[in-house]
């Protein structure tokens, strides 16, 4: 007989997320994916000036804030046909680059190599015989004797004390953890070095956006940054050569580490290649502007149809049609009013809770559709759409990190091995690396403009009378994020988001389709109903994010809370 299994809330994420599971003899075989939360951003946003929607959207997030902000001013641009000067353009792509980075290490370490890797194991190891296994894995300096040593002692001191920190509550000792005392130990070791990496890779972020997070030089038309060689105020020479010793700094540990644990963890959990794949239409948009107007890219895009990369159709432009006819949000099986599928420029965002109910209503999120079907978008989708379209750094690391895979297992693991669980790591980890590459041509891009004399960074936006519409895209760490907005003599008539979340977490759509958390966490197995850990390494591979709070408004403009900070001394 199936048992239900309830994990709410799915913690180590951005929001608030339930997963129920129908288990029979061992494997999922019923999913349903439940925001619960309300996001509300839309309804603030009616009749507010468009060049302030930019600053309101990137706080629906604390963690991804650059991502609305970008898809935001994107989208204002693009319903105004406004030009972009290049500098702005690099300055934005570097800021993008930077900000995929840090969320990608801080992802795989900090938020799901937990699933993977039995911390209080560790303290059994062999501290010697992991160094000399990490240094046979990869050239990188800091897996040494002493280093290890040095982790496992502050890791015994946590236990001494009997409280674990960060470390509590996990399922050490669970069966399907299988990596042994030293990997462990090399996996925590690392585990300490990314909160160092992630820190250095996103103060390029902040030294750009004036601070993170929620940056602060974004402007309808460019940027706020003024380029001064000559003034120590502006992006000096000075700054931007200091930003390059941080994107130095962190290549070593994305290639050197980074991409070898997610290799040894694919390698020792070679079984999960068979896991989680679920939605196999795959949706990527492309990234990193070129030019002015958004026509060429350093990142291609596209869309994959049934796991089939060879059916691979790209996407063009800022403006491209393919993409711009084909997004619907269905929410017959979503806590809002109506049973419709829309287009965003006529989507409704109209609360209407009811009880939580398998075959109704029982999410907040809306089930996003391209050209009428569910897509899995995210950095699988991306590596996958970007190896189609031939991209060169792409299929470099991809073709890299298989290899590793394939020493360490003993046998050939190929592209159809990403359709998967690990698979959505393997790629997140690829797409690090390329966007670790991606992140030091827009540096070089900026600075050889610089040189020609252009300070420009900002073009004045001009609103005409009467209804003008926009859609703004960004491949964000999670995947594609587009912001659609209706502006009507010049204030926002309706703004729709429609996030990577949405479209992963999403509930059943209009037709009954499964939504890409649902669908591949079918068949998967669960060694103990108790501790569910199998259910969030596949959750956890998507790197949810739901958003960080909900965001209220009184119409009648009474005081909903009141917060005062303490006052020092």
């Amino acid at each position: 007989m199936a048992k239900r299994i309830t994990v709410d809330p799915v913690t180590r994420i951005e929001g608030h997320l339930r997963i129920d599971c129908e288990v029979d003899k061992g494997k999922v075989i019923n999913a349903w994916s439940s925001g619960t939360m309300w996001r509300g951003i839309e309804t603030i946003l009616q009749g507010r000036d468009p060049r302030e929607a930019w600053i309101f959207t990137q706080r629906i997030c604390g963690v991804c804030t650059t991502v609305h902000a970008i898809a935001s001013v994107r989208a204002v641009e693009n319903a105004l046909a406004l030009e972009i000067p290049l500098n702005a353009q690099y300055i934005r792509n570097m800021i993008i680059a930077a900000h995929g980075i840090f969320d990608h290490i801080v992802h795989f370490y900090h938020l799901s190599a937990l699933d993977w890797v039995d911390i209080v194991s560790a303290l059994k190891a062999d501290a010697r015989a992991a160094s000399t296994l990490a240094q046979k894995l990869s050239p990188w300096p800091k897996n040494s004797y002493n280093e290890l040593k040095a982790v496992q002692d502050r890791l015994q001191k946590f236990v001494n004390t009997g409280q674990l920190g960060v470390f509590a509550s996990g399922y050490w000792g669970h069966p399907a953890m299988k990596l042994s005392p030293e990997v462990n130990l090399l996996a925590a070791t690392h585990y300490f070095q990314a909160l160092d990496y992630q820190r250095r890779i996103n103060k390029v972020v902040a030294i750009l956006g004036s601070k993170t997070p929620h940056i602060q030089n974004l402007a309808v038309g460019g940027v706020a940054n003024p380029i001064n060689p000559d003034s120590q105020s502006t992006l000096t020479m000075e700054r931007l050569y200091y930003i390059k010793t941080l994107i130095d700094d962190v290549g070593d540990f994305i290639k050197n580490v980074y991409m070898i644990d997610v290799a040894a963890v694919g390698a020792f959990y070679a079984e999960w290649t068979g896991y989680g794949a679920g939605v196999t239409n795959y949706l990527c948009v492309p990234d990193l502007p070129l030019d002015r107007a958004g026509v060429r890219f350093d990142l291609p895009g596209g869309y994959i149809s049934d796991g089939d990369v060879g059916s691979f159709k790209p996407i063009h432009s800022f403006g491209d049609d393919f993409f711009r006819q084909g997004v619907k949000e269905s929410v017959k099986h979503s806590w809002y009013a109506g049973d419709h599928d829309l287009h965003p420029f006529e989507g409704e965002t109209v609360p209407k809770f009811t009880e939580y109910k398998d075959d109704g209503k029982y999410s907040w999120v809306k089930s996003p559709t391209f050209n009428g079907r569910p897509a899995q978008v995210g950095p699988l989708a991306n590596v996958l759409c970007m190896y189609a379209a031939g991209h060169g750094p792409t299929r470099k690391f991809t073709d890299q990190l298989l290899e590793t895979v394939s020493s360490l297992a003993g046998a050939k693991v190929g592209i159809p091995a990403l359709h998967s669980t690990i698979g959505r790591h393997a790629a997140r980890a690829v797409r690090c690396a390329v966007l670790h590459d991606a992140l030091g041509r827009q540096w070089q891009s900026l600075v050889d403009n610089i040189a020609t004399g252009d300070y420009e960074t900002f073009n004045e936006p001009i609103f005409p009378k009467g209804e003008i519409r926009g859609m703004g895209f960004h491949e964000a760490p999670r995947g594609v994020l587009s912001h659609w907005v209706v502006i009507e003599n010049g204030k926002i008539k309706n703004y729709q988001c429609v996030v990577p979340s949405t479209w992963n977490a999403g509930p059943r759509n209009s037709n009954d389709d499964l939504g890409p958390y649902e669908a591949s966490l079918i068949g998967n197995p669960v060694a103990d109903p108790n501790k569910p850990l199998e259910i969030l390494r596949t959750v956890h591979s998507f790197d949810p994010c739901l958003a960080c709070a909900i965001h209220l408004m009184d119409p009648d403009k009474n005081e909903i809370v009141t917060v005062r900070t303490l006052e020092g001394p």
